[in-house]
C-alpha cells in the first residue's frame, strides 16, 4: 500500500517513501559529480600529463561513449536484480575507477579509466524504477521530477567546488586529491544507500520480466518498431567511432575503426537475434491477453521526445558559452555563465513538468511543452548581434524552461507503461536523450548554429506531431502478474 498524499510538502515529511526518494536523488548526484569530476580539472590535467588538444578531445567523447549501451543494459539489470543492488553496486564501481584515473600517470590510463567511468552516467535509469516502486501514479511525476532536477545538479557542484579542492590540496597535482575524493564518497554512498533503502515499500510486490534480455513486447508490429528503434543507438555508437577515426581525431587507424564498424553492426544483429527469442511466440502468433498487453508505441515517441529534449540540451550547454563569448564579445566567465543557465534551470523546470504532468495530464503537459521548446528554437535562431544581448538571453532562457520542463513530463508518463519493464523503457529513453547528444553535436559541427537551432525546433515540431497522433494519456490500470501466478491491477491515473 502507498502512503497518503501530503502533496507539495511531502518533501519535507519524515516518511519512508520520502526517505527513500532523498536518498535516492542524493545517490543520482553522487553518480553525477562522478561523471563530471574531469571536466573543471582538464586544464590542471592537461598540464600535469602534458596532452594535446585532441587527447582533451577524445577525453571528453570517452566520458559519453559507454553511457549510451549502459543505460540500456543497467535497465535490463535493474528490472531484474533490483535498484537498491544495482545503485550500490554501479556507485562501488564507479568510486574504484575514480581513484584510478586519479593515479594515471598517462593518457591511455586517463581513457581507458573515463571510458568506464561513463557507466556511472547510467545511475538515472536506476532511480527511475526506484521512485516509481514508491510513488502512486498521481505524485510520480513531481517525484520523478525531484529525483531528476536535484541529481543532475551534481555535474554543476562538481564543476563549482572541485577547481576550489583541486587548490587546497595545493600544486599541480592537486587534481589528482580531487578526483580520487569523489571516488572515496561514492564507495562510502555505496554502502550507505545499500544499508537504508528497499526496492519497494513493505508488503509490495517487485515485478520483474518473465526473461532475461531484450525486452517483451506483445505484437508482431511493436517487434518491428522495437527493431527499428535500436539502430540509432548503433548509429551514435558508429558517430564516435568516426569521431576518433581518421576522419576526426585521427586517434585510431582505419582498419581499427573498421573493426568497430563491423563489430557495432555484429552486435546490431546480436540484439535483433536476443529480441527474436526473447518474443517468440508473440512472433509465432501467439495472442497476449489484452490486460497483459502494452504499446511500444508509446515507449518510442516518448524516446523521442527525450531524444529532442535532453539530446539537444546536452549540445546547446556544449557551444552556448563560445557562441556567447563570440557574438557578444562577453568574457569567459560571463560566456560561460550565461552559457550554463540553459541547463541550470533543470533545477526547478524538470520537477515542475513532472508536477505540472501529475496536475493537468502527461500528454497535455508534454504537448505544451514541446510546442515551447519548438518556438523557443525559432526564436535563438534569430540571436544575434542585430537582435541585441537581452533578447538573447531571454529567448535562451524561455526555451530552457520548456526543454528541462519537457524532460520531466516524458518521466512523469513512462514509469505508468509497463510496471516490470520500467527500468529498460527508461534505459532505452534516457540512451535515446545520450544518441541526441551526440548527433546534435555532430549537426552543429556541419552547420551555421542559426542553422542548427532551426534544425533543433524542426525537430521538436515532428515530434510533437507524433506525441499527438500516437501519445495516450495513461488511465486506469495495468496489469502485473504476481509470483503465484495470480493478476495485479495497478493504478495508473
Amino acid at each position: 500500500m502507498q502512503a497518503k498524499s501530503h502533496g507539495f510538502f511531502d518533501l519535507f515529511r519524515f516518511e519512508p517513501r520520502i526517505r527513500v526518494l532523498h536518498l535516492t536523488w542524493l545517490a543520482f548526484f553522487v553518480s553525477f559529480v562522478v561523471w563530471f569530476n574531469h571536466a573543471p580539472l582538464l586544464a590542471a590535467i592537461r598540464t600535469s600529463l602534458g596532452l594535446t588538444d585532441a587527447e582533451i578531445s577524445a577525453l571528453l567523447i570517452l566520458n559519453v561513449a559507454l553511457t549510451i549501451p549502459a543505460r540500456i543494459v543497467i535497465g535490463m539489470l535493474v528490472d531484474r536484480f533490483g535498484p537498491r543492488l544495482v545503485y550500490s553496486a554501479l556507485l562501488a564501481i564507479s568510486g574504484v575507477l575514480c581513484v584510478l584515473f586519479g593515479l594515471a600517470q598517462d593518457f591511455v590510463t586517463l581513457a581507458v579509466t573515463r571510458f568506464f567511468l561513463a557507466l556511472v552516467g547510467a545511475g538515472f535509469v536506476v532511480g527511475i524504477r526506484m521512485i516509481a516502486e514508491w510513488f502512486p501514479a498521481k505524485e510520480v511525476g513531481f517525484a520523478q521530477g525531484v529525483y531528476a532536477g536535484l541529481g543532475n545538479f551534481g555535474s554543476a557542484a562538481a564543476a563549482v567546488t572541485l577547481p576550489t579542492l583541486a587548490l587546497l590540496f595545493g600544486g599541480p597535482e592537486g587534481w589528482r586529491a580531487a578526483v580520487i575524493l569523489t571516488g572515496v564518497i561514492a564507495l562510502i554512498y555505496a554502502v550507505i544507500y545499500y544499508l537504508t533503502v528497499s526496492d519497494t515499500p513493505k508488503g509490495s510486490t517487485y515485478f520483474k520480466p518473465k526473461k532475461a534480455g531484450s525486452m517483451e513486447v506483445t505484437s508482431r508490429g511493436d517487434f518491428v518498431l522495437y527493431a527499428l528503434m535500436q539502430a540509432p543507438l548503433t548509429l551514435a555508437l558508429g558517430v564516435l567511432a568516426w569521431k576518433f577515426g581518421p576522419s576526426g581525431l585521427n586517434l585510431i587507424p582505419a582498419m581499427a575503426t573498421n573493426a568497430v564498424y563491423a563489430g557495432l553492426i555484429a552486435l546490431y544483429v546480436c540484439q535483433l537475434i536476443d529480441a527474436w527469442r526473447i518474443n517468440a511466440p508473440v512472433l509465432r502468433g501467439e495472442r497476449v491477453p489484452a490486460i497483459h498487453r502494452y504499446k511500444f508505441r508509446q515507449v518510442a515517441v516518448l524516446s523521442l521526445a527525450y531524444f529532442v529534449t535532453f539530446g539537444s540540451e546536452l549540445a546547446i550547454v556544449s557551444i552556448l558559452p563560445l557562441f556567447f563569448k563570440d557574438t557578444f564579445d562577453l568574457t569567459l566567465a560571463v560566456a560561460g555563465l550565461v552559457g550554463a543557465s540553459f541547463g541550470g534551470t533543470a533545477f526547478f523546470a524538470r520537477p515542475a513538468g513532472g508536477w505540472l504532468s501529475d496536475r493537468f495530464g502527461r500528454r497535455t503537459v508534454l504537448i505544451v511543452c514541446m510546442i515551447g521548446a519548438g518556438l523557443g528554437y525559432l526564436a535563438m535562431s534569430t540571436m544575434g548581434k542585430g537582435t541585441g544581448l537581452f533578447f538573447a538571453v531571454l529567448a535562451t532562457f524561455c526555451c530552457s524552461l520548456f526543454v528541462n520542463a519537457g524532460n520531466g513530463a516524458v518521466y512523469a508518463m513512462l514509469p505508468l507503461i509497463k510496471r516490470r519493464l520500467t527500468g529498460q523503457i527508461a534505459g532505452i529513453a534516457g540512451a535515446f536523450g545520450n544518441v541526441g547528444g551526440v548527433l546534435f553535436l555532430a549537426l552543429y559541427s556541419l552547420l551555421p548554429i542559426q542553422v542548427f537551432f532551426l534544425i533543433c525546433g524542426l525537430c521538436a515540431a515532428v515530434v510533437l506531431v507524433l506525441i499527438y497522433l500516437f501519445v495516450e494519456e495513461p488511465t486506469g490500470q495495468i496489469s502485473e502478474v504476481m509470483p503465484d501466478g495470480s493478476v495485479m491491477m495497478i493504478d495508473v491515473s
